[in-house]
């Protein structure tokens, strides 16, 4: 294990809760590799397959890459093998990864709350139409998502992204994922502070430095300084969220430990103070704990959230400051939580008398000949920019307000609606089968043909109600904290397994923080999933009280109603 990782470590000042059995922790001293994730991390740093990359196998080609960089390293660069086309659901936890392995792969691009000139937009663009088969999606880590990549056109593609700013650094592996940042950072008008400027010192200092490289697993990172909490605080391993001190002014609380997939936890809160200036040291304390401290032995529990729930926040605090930081926090009262999170569609008006527009596309899906459209669109009305956002949108930030207008209607000619359905502005989705290999049921497709249908049986709804589709238990598009959140799997249906979901209902986040409702073996068919979803919002509009939203009313609803075995009419 490379010295440096405890080399600028002082001397601990704590008491270290210590496991019943040795779950790999380093500063414990089980520096031993104790599964073939931590050999192969330990045999060859990740970071270094990028020059393998550019001067090896994209000149051989695919089978001259050794799998530990194919199924493992290759992941710190952005890079998945995708799901051979010809293997139904049912196969996903039958065959071993590399029988799953297509010879194309998945690449995604960080954008880390960055605003993206027009420049960049048209070179994501171009790189989706040129080497990716017009693929592009938005994703809720705020990155574009390729799909159908030759390694032979890795390094154009890394030279294009390099000369727009951009990176797929460390967008996958045991990294610094790609960041959350607020869409509307410097420009909302109720902003409590301007966190941009923390999130590019982060990716500066850490993003491709050795002692950050080589965590227990992913480790996923949000900051926003806006009042709704606009990135999902609640479920990543660190966020920064805006505050206000009564004497200091404002600054950022500290939320550590949350997460979704098998085993959810939400965020647990420091009730610190932070300044702008400080938000990257604490980030890096929070961080080297993990690295530390975090358990490698078994993948199902190293994530922060495990040892955050061990050790508890006190402690978890009192190991950031003496350890790591060498000073204390400012305590204060963590900030109140709003109800429900703004997702910023629509026209809104900045602090600086122009507007942002936000735009939907349907469960994220775009295409790279949307996006260099979008980058004309933003060219010819002299936008400052766009952002994606945690919820698979796009905001476009400086828009003179006398183009407003035109510019909406240009952007639905092309295909992004700033007036969108409730349907289509609240549904996310991920990857599914179509490239994923752990997904079980088709999920992008799915969600589009939901969003039509639901748009047309409830034309007028009054109240958003979140979908959110994902083809597999581990929660990427955020099921468990959903208004309708269904979980991907195989389900009898008249004696033959077809797909399906599981359902989980009334999730929420904000001041409703909490997971959906899940209904003892209810299991819904996806060729039923019409139907079903029809039957229990039907059942929430006439049974609801006044303002009462769908998550409130799940809460206090008779599960044959949420069921939809029984469906109620208006009188």
């Amino acid at each position: 294990m490379p010295d440096l990782r405890f080399s600028s470590q002082p001397p601990a000042h704590t008491e270290i809760p210590r496991p019943k059995r040795a779950e790999g922790q380093w500063s414990l001293g089980y520096t031993e590799p104790l599964n073939k994730n931590e050999q192969s991390k330990k045999d060859d740093d990740p970071l270094n397959v990028r020059d393998r990359i550019l001067y090896t196998y994209s000149k051989r080609g695919f089978a001259s890459i050794d799998p530990a960089d194919l199924r493992g390293r290759f992941r710190w660069m952005g890079l998945y093998t995708q799901r051979a086309p010809g293997f139904d659901g049912g196969k996903t936890a039958m065959l071993e990864e590399e029988e799953l392995d297509d010879e194309y792969f998945m690449l995604r691009v960080r954008s880390d709350g960055r605003l993206l000139s027009h420049e960049a937009v048209r070179a994501l663009g171009t790189i989706g139409v040129d080497f990716a088969r017009d693929t592009a999606d938005v994703t809720d880590r705020e990155n574009i998502q390729y799909h159908w990549i030759r390694i032979e056109d890795v390094p154009e593609i890394w030279e294009r992204l390099d000369a727009a700013g951009l990176s797929s650094l460390e967008a996958c592996g045991d990294s610094p994922r790609p960041f959350l940042g607020s869409p509307v950072a410097g420009v909302a008008k109720d902003e409590i502070i301007d966190g941009s400027s923390a999130l590019e010192e982060i990716f500066d200092r850490f993003i491709g430095d050795p002692a950050f490289s080589n965590f227990p697993r992913k480790f996923k990172t949000a900051l926003t300084g806006h009042p709704s909490h606009d990135v999902s605080p609640e479920t990543n391993d660190v966020s920064f969220v805006g505050t206000v001190h009564p004497e200091h002014g404002p600054g950022f609380d500290c939320w550590v430990g949350g997460g979704l997939s098998t085993n959810p936890r939400l965020a647990e809160k420091m009730g610190v103070w932070i300044p702008l200036d400080e938000v990257a040291d604490v980030w890096s304390a929070v961080a080297s704990v993990f690295r530390d401290y975090g358990y490698r032995r078994l993948r199902s529990r190293a994530r922060l959230k495990f040892l955050v729930a061990d050790w508890g926040i006190e402690k978890f605090r009192e190991v950031v400051e003496k350890e790591y930081l060498g000073r204390e926090l400012v305590s204060c009262d963590s900030p109140p939580s709003p109800t429900g999170h703004r997702d910023h569609i629509g026209v809104h008006e900045q602090k600086d008398g122009k507007y942002y527009v936000g735009l939907a596309p349907v469960a994220g899906r775009v295409s790279g000949s949307l996006l260099v459209a979008l980058a004309d669109t933003i060219e010819q009305y002299g936008v400052a920019g766009a952002r994606l956002t945690p919820y698979q949108k796009i905001v476009l930030v400086g828009v003179d307000a006398d183009r407003v207008e035109d510019l909406v209607t240009r952007l639905e000619e092309i295909g992004l609606s700033a007036r969108p359905s409730q349907w289509r502005r609240n549904t996310m989705a991920c990857t599914g089968i179509e490239f994923c290999k752990l997904a079980i049921v088709d999920t992008k497709e799915r969600a589009r043909d939901l969003v039509a249908e639901l748009e047309k049986r409830f034309p007028d709804l009054d109240t958003p109600i979140t979908v959110n589709v994902n083809g597999c238990p581990n929660a990427c598009a955020r099921t468990q904290i959903a208004d309708i959140g269904l979980k991907g799997q195989l389900v009898m249906h008249e004696g033959e397994q077809v797909e399906g979901f599981q359902v989980h209902l009334g999730g929420a986040t904000g001041l409703q923080a909490n997971f959906g409702r899940k209904l003892r073996a209810h299991k819904v068919t996806s060729a039923g999933l019409d139907d079903y979803i029809t039957a229990v919002v039907g059942n929430y509009l006439v049974d609801r009280q006044a303002e009462e939203s769908f998550a409130t009313w799940v809460a206090r609803a008779e599960e044959e109603l949420l069921r939809g075995e029984l469906a109620l009419t208006t009188s």
